[in-house]
């Protein structure tokens, strides 16, 4: 048998598991054998030094070895049992206590050799051990949950400890000899690495804590390895098709819209566009992240991008994660190419088909250049007559199929792409090597921080002064809820009851608006209108306009519930004002329970830096959101954190690149076993990414 049919085989015909099991199993996420024996554990308890129960003080979490010398079952009370052995450690007698555990009688009997390990209990004269575990020990049996470093591993309900350690023993038995090495020795040499056999033993059933760490530094290296590879493989890929499009390279209806700004670019923008339109120009298909912080100007970069397609004679398009930000970045090409011949449609999920139909002739023939909508523009009726260009707004929100459904509409698109959810460079790397990235590192000229407050609910009277003043000033707001209506299960302001209250108690003499994600996009559209036409003064909304929305008259964001919210979408939200000169102003209307949620707000408080907060964000919650960015079709990391790890993420990523430049098609005998593995780590969710 080969690593993928080892690797693949159901886990419920493993030892000790059958159907019933396997259905429980699945709450981990494990199917196969191959995600059995990757799940790793979270932690050891160091049970291989024993000693007699005295020298234990109380409430130490003690390990005992000794003989049964007598078992009684005591029922004190009703719903209460409790089955208490005597055993002598070889010095004295002490009693070995489980609660609650009747069936404990029918394994442990008077003569056998026990080791338990639990919490040491004197107070009741006699000494005692209330077992959270236990060993009996049997000749020619080697011990699993006790005499060892023993793993502690995550739970599901239904399977405890013992149960999975007994699973894990019988299948690394049973198949562990079987599995092949896919790393080079040269590699395993280099770092000094364990092989692959010995690390799955050492990593569940280590023989010290050092052999523990060995094996654990093993696999975080092939995961970040194996990560890198896949993005070399691409990149590599995305060069080796030259595009059949090539663009006008005098830039008239750049060089027009550059002319009729009523702004100069920053030095960044400036630098980014300078990449932008250097990969437009290249033989190869551009693939280029731009990161930003909220309000550094992506915007007028895909814009000149979409131009740069249309003076070539070719179309472009741009794809948004929502209806709102689609429209709004409508709007604002509408605006921005007035009276320059640049044609434009919106094409989004709710447009009726009779609406639909002549936009999308129009796209077919080829008549409108540049074509913004959601992921309602992949859809197979959408025909384009030349697609060069392929804009992806906040990319995060989309799946890898989404994106590529795209890319396919044209004929080796050049593809930027573009998100406001800043990513700490490191980290950036790891998850887009196959990108070209770049940065906008500075802010327009005169824009101001906005100023942001944490506050109890009971300071609401202050807040809506502040409102009040703000409108009388000609400003606008925005006030964001968690849900669009009341929920008997969690206790948040909901939208709907929330712009009722303000409009006939509160602001009786102002508009106030709401928006949400449930109402038809017409009304959604004319809400936005009359908003951006100042004809509402609040606007109460979900977290629907977290990104994209740019009114800059609004000039204050209250946040009700602000601790439900991640530090990533508050900062979104607060990029909603301070997007025009005048002072602004960010409420965070919150009475939170946890450390995690206090810690959020105050960052939220002293940072405004969208970079340094995706730092703090990492720091508070590990990196874990930030690598379920890239979604389908990247191998999973179970064990590798690429900030923590950032070291051997260094070298995974100097190998990987090595390897590739060696090898570009992994053909070489000893790298077949790793191509199979990559094949096996990327597809195995049912998403096929073609890295051939």
């Amino acid at each position: 048998m080969n690593n993928n049919e080892i690797f693949d085989k159901p886990v419920q015909y493993i030892k000790m598991v059958g159907p019933r099991r396997a259905l429980t199993m699945e709450n981990l996420n494990i199917t196969t054998f191959g995600e059995l024996i990757y799940h790793f554990p979270r932690d050891y308890q160091d049970r291989s030094f024993f000693q007699p129960v005295h020298k234990y003080k109380q409430n130490d979490i003690a390990t005992v070895k000794g003989t049964v010398t007598g078992i009684q079952e005591l029922k004190p009370r009703k719903n209460l049992t409790i089955i208490k052995a005597a055993v002598h450690d070889g010095e004295a007698v002490f009693y070995a206590v489980w609660f609650n555990q009747p069936y404990i009688k029918k394994q442990v009997h008077k003569g056998v050799q026990i080791i338990v390990t639990g919490k040491m209990d004197k107070n009741f004269g006699a000494m005692q051990v209330q077992v959270n575990d236990f060993e009996i020990i049997s000749s020619g049996q080697e011990l699993i949950n006790s005499g060892r470093v023993v793993p502690i591993y995550p739970l599901t309900e239904k399977l405890g400890q013992r149960s999975l350690r007994q699973i894990m023993y019988y299948a690394l038995e049973e198949w562990r000899h079987k599995i092949s090495e896919f790393l080079s020795a040269a590699i395993l040499n280099k770092y000094n690495l364990p092989g692959l056999q010995e690390a799955l033993s050492q990593i569940h059933f280590p023989s010290d804590m050092q052999s523990a760490n060995n094996a654990r530094r093993r696999f975080i290296f092939e995961e970040l390895f194996i990560l890198q590879l896949v993005l070399a493989l691409r990149r590599q890929k995305n060069n080796l098709q030259k595009k059949q499009h090539q663009y006008d390279s005098n830039g008239n209806l750049v060089n027009e819209f550059l002319s009729k700004l009523s702004f100069q670019l920053t030095n960044a923008q400036k630098r980014v566009w300078q990449e932008i339109s250097a990969d437009m120009l290249y033989l190869y298909p551009m693939n280029r992240l731009v990161q930003g912080d909220v309000g550094s100007g992506k915007t007028i970069l895909s814009t000149l991008a979409l131009l740069k397609a249309a003076e070539s004679g070719y179309q472009g398009a741009l794809m948004a994660p929502t209806e709102v930000l689609a429209e709004q970045h409508y709007l604002n090409l509408l605006e921005e190419t007035e009276g320059l011949n640049v044609k434009t449609a919106l094409v989004s999920g709710s447009m009726t088909a009779k609406e639909k139909m002549p936009v999308l002739e129009k796209i077919k023939s080829g008549e409108i250049q540049v074509v913004v909508g959601t992921h309602a523009l992949i859809q197979e009726a959408v025909e384009f007559a030349n697609l060069s260009l392929v804009v992806i707004d906040e990319q995060h929100r989309f799946g890898v199929r989404q994106r590529a459904s795209l890319q396919y509409k044209g004929f080796i698109p050049d593809v930027l792409v573009m998100t406001a959810t800043p990513i700490p460079r490191t980290l950036a790397m790891t998850l887009y090597g196959d990108l070209d990235i770049s940065i906008i590192d500075e802010m327009p000229p005169g824009r101001q921080p906005v100023q942001t407050h944490a506050v109890k609910p009971s300071s609401m009277d202050k807040v809506y002064m502040l409102l009040k003043n703000e409108i009388k000033a000609g400003r606008q707001a925005y006030v964001v809820c968690t849900l669009v209506e009341e929920s008997d299960k969690i206790d948040v302001q909901p939208a709907v009851e929330t712009a009722g209250y303000l409009q006939e108690k509160i602001f009786i003499n102002y508009k106030v608006g709401l928006l949400h994600g449930r109402m038809k996009q017409d009304e959604k559209e004319e809400t936005m209108k009359r908003f951006r036409q100042k004809k509402i003064d609040i606007l109460v909304s979900t977290s629907v306009i977290e990104v994209g929305v740019d009114v800059p008259n609004a000039t204050v964001m209250v946040i009700l519930d602000a601790h439900r919210f991640g530090l990533a979408q508050l900062h979104q939200l607060r990029g909603r004002v301070g997007r025009g000169d005048k002072l602004s102003y960010c409420v965070l209307v919150c009475e939170p329970t946890s450390e995690e949620a206090k810690e959020r707000l105050y960052a939220m408080t002293v940072i405004s830096d969208g970079f340094k907060l995706a730092e703090k964000d990492m720091q508070i919650r590990g990196p874990g959101e930030f690598l379920g960015t890239r979604q389908s079709g990247m191998p999973e990391l179970k064990i590798a954190d690429p900030v923590s790890h950032v070291k051997i993420m260094d070298a995974a990523r100097k190998e990987a690149y090595q390897l590739i430049r060696d090898d570009p098609a992994l053909k070489v005998s000893e790298n077949k076993l790793l191509k199979a593995e990559i094949h096996r780590r990327i597809n195995r969710k049912g998403t096929y990414i073609d890295i051939s």
